[in-house]
């Protein structure tokens, strides 16, 4: 276990094995901080779902003593997210990362519940393709067919712009709803527009 202090919180790395355990002995809240399209394509047997991005720290409910566990893809949302329960943690909860998320979890060979009619990319990273794809093709007809073609890369730049000073994106909002996307008939988490990682 590692302990990480910040001026907001303190709060534990936890390794997978550990995090089976106490899951076993029904001794923590385990809390999923990703998106809902990746919780509806994977996650941990139990985990609660408070995606980072419309995070609130008092939705996560917790008593002195309690335990509760974050985890994300890699780890590092979920660290973002324990920073953020301060308030829980000087409250006496003992706030726990899982290092390396779920990523960690499945190299330990432990289960996942998998639902493959949900893509198995996300929405933010369908949108980062999408953007690095356009952009690219965008600068190589400017440079190699027309010098206007560098409206392109412009178009997107100034849509990656506006979605990080308003917290909207119109792309990630159409990605959301394409049908690859709809998670038990309802669109990814991003087609509202509003998406973070």
């Amino acid at each position: 276990m590692t302990t990480m202090t910040t001026p907001a919180s303190t709060f534990t790395e936890i390794d997978p094995s550990t995090l089976q355990s106490w899951l076993a002995q029904g001794s923590c809240t385990l809390v999923d901080v990703r998106e809902p399209d990746e919780h509806a394509r994977e996650r941990i047997e139990g985990a609660g779902l408070h995606p980072l991005s419309r995070f609130q720290p008092g939705a996560v409910r917790a008593a002195p003593g309690d335990r509760v566990v974050l985890h994300c893809r890699s780890g590092r949302r979920s660290a973002d997210a324990a920073r953020m329960l301060g308030t829980l943690s000087a409250a006496g909860v003992h706030v726990h990362s899982l290092r390396g998320g779920i990523e960690a979890w499945k190299q330990a060979g432990l289960p996942v519940k998998l639902d493959t009619r949900v893509s198995g990319m996300s929405v933010m990273r369908q949108v980062q393709l999408t953007i690095g794809a356009c952009v690219l093709a965008g600068s190589a007809l400017a440079w190699f067919v027309d010098p206007r073609f560098v409206a392109v890369p412009a178009f997107f730049g100034a849509g990656l712009c506006f979605a990080g000073l308003t917290g909207t994106c119109g792309l990630a909002a159409v990605i959301g709803w394409m049908p690859w996307n709809r998670v038990h008939g309802k669109p990814g988490s991003c087609a509202s527009g509003s998406c973070t990682t």
